[in-house]
């Protein structure tokens, strides 16, 4: 039988790992060429052995379906937890992230032209 909050995590197996991904946990993903680095709130950092695109199809998986995730594709390279999203800069280039539970803090370095787009997603939910 399946743990209701199972339905939240990713599992990524290879021939010698076995990775867990809580997505309730995970600040944000970032492509580094065909792996994606996820960063999670509490800092810890892992590399998982797939794209950034084939993310993206698992968070919009049928095992997903139904649940909301506050996760959105910023630029080519960026999926953010946009519920973690507690400052843009747009000078800076900048979006800072925090769970407002914990000290630690996250910040992302995004051009401008997605940080506007970021920012207009929350201007229409204003």
């Amino acid at each position: 039988m399946e743990n209701s909050k199972d339905i939240y995590v990713l599992y990524f197996n290879t021939r010698d790992e076995l990775l867990r991904v809580d997505l309730r946990k995970v600040a944000y993903f970032k492509a580094d060429r065909n792996y994606t680095d996820v960063f999670f709130l509490n800092g810890v950092h892992l590399t998982l052995p797939t794209s950034l695109m084939a993310i993206e199809q698992m968070l919009d998986s049928d095992k997903l379906k139904g649940r909301t995730l506050p996760f959105v594709r910023i630029g080519r390279s960026l999926i953010v937890n946009i519920s973690q999203i507690i400052h843009i800069n747009l000078l800076r280039g900048e979006m800072v992230l925090n769970d407002m539970e914990s000290s630690n803090v996250l910040r992302i370095e995004v051009p401008k032209e997605a940080l506007k787009k970021v920012k207009e997603l929350f201007n229409h939910k204003s």
